[in-house]
């Protein structure tokens, strides 16, 4: 076994589970931290109208984001499968065919947030005063694309293949830098959001390089030469039957955010960016669930992997446990001290008071999702990707966006009710969840059968 293999189908398994979410926590956290670093910093040096700017554009480039972010999903699930039974032929192919993949996928992304960027801005009622800044925001991370989709599928790899330290190191470089950049560009040259937006992609584009210079100089199991980038057919029906029930998850998971955004948008410049600040407060908050729910998933493959049924199960109660636990203090913080948290981003009196009325319902949301991101997490890591989209189809759509709406504006408890709808939509996602796990049908295993 390599220097990037961490065979974790064998010894203690809270051992196993916490030596390797560690790190993962601590690399969201970085990542975390430097999104909050790019409206904190537009915010005190732009105000409310480069914040919203920001928020809006974020979200959009998050969209395109998330489709990398799933199709890397199926990829790690599939290595960690073939690691756990020893299939290392079919790791080097999975690992092939999601990099060319991906590399199309990026241009042909790239061209369209491009061209139509415009339509995209006012189809979510962008407000007038902050289209511009969203819209240079919008463009400049849609040519970094490239970028964005190669670190994720790095970080995606090296953590189904069991190594959740060397992401740790790479992300806390591209974190650095961003903040620098930020720095250098908003606060000193006063670019507004075109200035974040460039810090974000430099940023990714050089933890991007530095990952692939140092996985071709450690005799990395795919060797990065011209020739190895090829579209292996089997594999990539695999990789689509695991990976595109994820994307689409997350993908329709943002449309019902943007949905939320533009219910937002209507009530004004304040508003949007009150919730855009809750909105970079709340990757802290959902971020240990995000982190369980991928280090189970990456251990579960494993394990499931090598037919160590009875760890994997092992693997996701001790992975709940430990993400409520976390998601409980951040819930705590949120609701003792909402105004202190967003005068952190401005010091604006009418968005400190809009925002906090919007975080004090949301919030009950970090009580939840680590309970539904949990048993995803298992779920994934067997394969069962497709349950995990019905689910979430079930609550974005049927049930987040109508309860925001009706919360919102039919009862007229504004922003309060729109807050509403993201824990109402969990507790229904974790109902559903529950009901799947207690029938046992996630035991089959999709990628490899024993």
């Amino acid at each position: 076994m390599s220097k990037f293999e961490n065979n974790l189908s064998q010894g203690n398994v809270i051992k196993q589970l916490i030596l390797f979410s560690i790190p993962f926590i601590i690399s969201n956290l970085i990542q975390s931290l430097y999104n909050v670093a790019d409206m904190v910093i537009v915010g005190q040096f732009c105000g409310t109208v480069g914040m919203s700017g920001v928020n809006i554009g974020g979200q959009l480039t998050f969209l395109i984001t998330n489709l990398v972010i799933g199709l890397s999903v199926g990829a790690t699930v599939m290595i960690g499968q073939y690691l756990g039974s020893g299939k290392k032929d079919a790791m080097e192919k999975t690992i092939g065919t999601l990099f060319t993949v991906l590399f199309f996928l990026a241009i042909v992304l790239t061209v369209f947030m491009v061209v139509f960027r415009t339509g995209l801005l006012k189809l979510i009622k962008t407000p007038e005063e902050a289209f511009s800044e969203a819209k240079n925001y919008l463009l400049i991370t849609a040519l970094g694309t490239i970028f964005i989709f190669g670190y994720n599928a790095l970080s995606a790899i090296m953590r189904g293949m069991g190594d959740s330290k060397n992401p740790l190191i790479f992300v806390a470089i591209s974190c650095a830098v961003n903040i620098v950049l930020d720095l250098v560009l908003v606060a000193g040259c006063k670019m507004g959001a075109a200035g974040a937006a460039i810090a974000t992609i430099v940023s990714q584009a050089i933890s991007m390089l530095l990952c692939i210079i140092y996985l071709a100089r450690n005799n990395f199991i795919f060797d990065f030469k011209l020739s190895s980038f090829r579209i292996h057919k089997d594999t990539f029906k695999m990789l689509m039957k695991v990976g595109i029930p994820t994307s689409v998850q997350n993908v329709i998971t943002n449309v019902s955010f943007l949905i939320l955004t533009a219910m937002v948008n209507s009530l004004g410049v304040t508003a949007s960016a009150a919730v855009g600040a809750v909105g970079k407060f709340n990757s802290f908050g959902i971020m240990p669930a995000i982190a369980m729910s991928a280090s189970i998933s990456a251990m579960v493959a494993q394990n499931l992997g090598a037919g160590e049924e009875e760890r994997a199960v092992k693997t996701t109660k001790y992975g709940l446990m430990m993400g409520f636990g976390m998601s409980a203090v951040v819930f705590i913080f949120a609701q003792l001290f909402p105004s202190r948290i967003l005068s952190a981003f401005a010091n604006d009196p009418a968005l400190i008071e809009t925002g906090t009325k919007y975080m004090r319902f949301f919030c009950f949301d970090y009580l939840v999702v680590p309970i539904v991101f949990s048993f995803n997490g298992l779920f994934t890591g067997a394969g069962h990707t497709t349950f995990s989209l019905i689910n979430n189809v079930l609550s974005a759509i049927a049930i987040r966006v109508p309860a925001a709406y009706i919360m919102g504006f039919a009862v007229g408890l504004g922003l309060p009710g729109i807050g509403m709808g993201a824990p109402m939509a969990s507790i229904v996602a974790m109902i559903v969840g529950l009901w799947f796990y207690k029938t046992g049908k996630w035991k089959k295993v999709v990628v490899v059968h024993r």
